[in-house]
């Protein structure tokens, strides 16, 4: 098969630097802020040069927009509405299609009642959350108002890239909840995640919104311990959320992603190929 060419913007983060690793150098290109050593590498601000990003963008048949503000990083949330508006423009510009990542967040605490589709009513919680919603609700104008094939992917959990086995520390302490579990999420395997990402730039047509998970969920606990990284758990308090699991029926119908993939065996594993612990 002939893989598309893919411009991925915010490729020096770490679901970025995963599918360096993942798809190859030379597998798309990859947009960096500042000069980089190695192939692929393109050198454009986004937010400060738009002539620049769709001259970056010539050529590509996809915008794969990692790029944003998260919650641990130093920055305006809203910079990840702006980040998406530049990716869009420059599509159009070139007609190339854009992929946005969204985030789980999107949903807060779900409607209570089993997992959560794309058509689900979402009330995120967080500033991260909102600023996520306010760049899919951009990019469904952008779709509608201008044509731009625009899709923002929720993705749920990624193994190395969460804060579990990704955030990991001396001391790490879980939420326990009344039934003796742990905080249960939908994950993702970075090799995975890497493949679903690749089948999804080849997919003819995309909605506008897709979840991205294996399917199913995981308790945070079970990965840690099959990780073999020792935890403490507390109660859990009032405003915690025990469980946020996608419907992941969508994306399915749309590539292959196995039952397995969800698994703390499996997720453990493709975290481990990609990186042990310090």
């Amino acid at each position: 098969m002939d893989f598309p060419q893919v411009l991925v913007l915010g490729a020096t983060g770490r679901i970025g630097g995963f599918l360096r690793v993942l798809w190859g150098a030379k597998g798309a290109n990859w947009q960096t802020r500042h000069p980089m050593d190695g192939p692929g590498w393109v050198c454009v601000d986004p937010l400060g040069d738009q002539m620049g990003l769709a001259r970056a963008a010539e050529g590509t048949d996809v915008i794969l927009c990692l790029a944003g503000v998260v919650p641990s990083a130093k920055g305006k949330m809203e910079q990840n509405v702006d980040l998406a508006v530049a990716a869009m423009r420059a599509g159009a510009q070139v007609g190339a299609r854009v992929l946005l990542t969204s985030s789980a967040a999107v949903y807060g605490r779900g409607t209570g009642q089993g997992e959560q589709s794309e058509t689900d009513p979402v009330t995120p919680l967080s500033e991260y959350g909102r600023a996520k919603l306010a760049m899919e609700r951009a990019g469904v104008a952008a779709r509608d108002r201008d044509g731009v094939p625009v899709t923002s992917l929720r993705i749920g959990n990624v193994a190395g890239a969460d804060a579990c086995l990704g955030g990991w520390r001396d001391g790490f302490v879980l939420d326990r909840f009344d039934d003796g579990a742990t905080p249960r999420r939908s994950y993702i395997g970075p090799i995975t995640l890497a493949r679903v990402l690749r089948d999804l730039c080849t997919c003819p047509a995309l909605p506008p919104i897709l979840n991205v998970s294996a399917p199913g969920s995981v308790e945070m606990g079970d990965l840690l311990t099959e990780a073999g990284l020792p935890w403490s758990a507390r109660p859990a308090p009032a405003e915690a959320l025990a469980d946020l699991t996608l419907d992941t029926s969508r994306l399915t119908a749309l590539v292959e992603v196995p039952e397995s993939a969800g698994r703390a065996s499996a997720l453990v594993s493709e975290w481990r190929k990609m990186e042990a612990p310090a």
